[in-house]
């Protein structure tokens, strides 16, 4: 008897095991389909139906999209928008032709560029592929800046503390509506799968927990864009990086007017010992629209961060920062991460060795070009990453010099 009941007791436990296994299972599939679903639904939102489509050297597809479809117009403030397809004014600009600056070309090439182009009306976007999303935290975060504590509290820098490190030049204190320089392009080393490092310029307006923000410069990030290369990217947010913005043209709002240059793809030629190239950047608040126009090299005008995405930079930015940044998991700790800032060299290093920025310029209301009224130099880890605004000599402006290696014997 006692024989029997143990069968029967084995016979049911085994049962529910299987049952449980098979809802196990059952739970586990349907899962896996709202995931591939999400991840298909966000791919038909971020991909645009492409008038042409070009395969790059490097591997990236890049969609030449109507003008007018673009993702920018996905944002709910943007449902009515009316394209603004210059700025309202001429933006301020300057001549750098001089002999102290022949040495420093400037470039603006981007390896798609070398396959084909984008009919006027259009304007290039990088594909994003399934891949692209699954390095991804979810769907819905791809493209954006990683926060993991929406309610830490933010200094009044583009970072939160325990995740980017930086080496800048700032000026604060005034009302700016604008801003430009040459970045010197290198490609450092990447360390860490979430890693990324950033060559830049930024203006900031509102309170140090909510600020926002508009940005553009060069970044090396695998985990958004799958490769190590350097690229082109810009970068908003209207609240510190907890619920808003975005990289390039991976959620809504930024608006795109130029059919030549693609948010996101590679930049070439990269720096070398023997060789130094770089990308002028500049952001400029357009008086009667209130929108912050991106130009780069040769004064070409790409598009606009709108004012409707944002209320305090409506006016003005009351902070400019210039320089590098490291973000990853594996700032202020041990080991610290190897990813390196700028050529991954320290700023004393100079010319041929160093990142550099030069050219720095802000633009007030008098909206002219001009070298900041007060500068100053602002290291998170100087052991690890550092800046330095030098000069030679007594005459000229001083070039602000910045990066590093990230983990060293100074940096354990």
């Amino acid at each position: 008897m006692e024989k029997v009941r143990f069968m029967l007791l084995l016979a049911i436990t085994l049962c529910w095991a299987t049952l449980a296994n098979s809802v196990s299972r059952e739970s586990m599939n349907r899962k896996a389909s709202e995931d591939d679903d999400d991840v298909d639904r966000r791919l038909k939102l971020l991909n645009k139906p492409a008038v042409k489509s070009i395969q790059s050297a490097d591997g990236d597809i890049i969609d030449c999209v109507d003008i007018h479809r673009q993702p920018a117009f996905d944002h709910p403030a943007l449902k009515n928008h009316v394209i603004q397809m210059e700025p309202s004014i001429k933006l301020p600009s300057e001549n750098k032709a001089t002999k102290n600056e022949s040495s420093r070309p400037v470039l603006l090439s981007q390896t798609w560029q070398k396959s084909g182009s984008c009919p006027k009306g259009t304007i290039p976007i990088r594909r994003i592929r399934r891949q692209d999303l699954l390095r991804a935290s979810s769907p819905e975060q791809f493209g954006k800046m990683h926060h993991p504590h929406s309610q830490d509290h933010v200094e009044n820098s583009t970072l939160n503390e325990n995740l980017g490190q930086q080496a800048i030049l700032l000026t604060v204190g005034y009302n700016y509506i604008g801003a430009s320089a040459d970045i010197n392009v290198w490609n450092p080393n990447l360390d860490l799968p979430d890693d990324f490092t950033t060559a830049q310029i930024w203006l900031l307006g509102g309170p140090g927990d909510k600020y926002e923000s508009v940005e553009s410069g060069w970044m090396v990030n695998p985990k958004l864009y799958g490769d190590k290369r350097t690229r082109l990217f810009t970068h908003w947010t209207a609240d510190g990086n907890v619920a808003t913005g975005c990289f390039d043209l991976t959620c809504s709002g930024f608006v795109q007017t130029n059919h030549e240059v693609a948010l996101g793809s590679a930049l070439s030629p990269i720096s070398s010992e023997w060789a130094q190239y770089q990308i002028s950047v500049g952001i400029f608040l357009d008086p009667q629209t209130s929108n912050w126009w991106l130009r780069l090299t040769n004064n070409l005008v790409v598009g606009y961060f709108p004012a409707s995405l944002f209320f305090y930079l409506k006016r003005s930015a009351i902070m400019v920062n210039w320089g590098g940044q490291v973000h990853s998991t594996m700032v202020k700790k041990a080991p610290h991460t190897r990813t390196g800032m700028g050529s991954g060299e320290y700023s004393e290093k100079l010319y041929g060795h160093a990142c550099y920025i030069n050219h720095v310029r802000i633009v007030d209301f008098s909206l002219a070009l001009k070298y900041p009224e007060w500068v100053g130099v602002y290291n998170d880890e100087a052991y690890c990453y550092n800046g330095d605004n030098h000069r030679d000599g007594y005459i000229g402006e001083p070039v602000f010099y910045f990066g590093g290696p990230g983990q060293n014997n100074f940096c354990p």
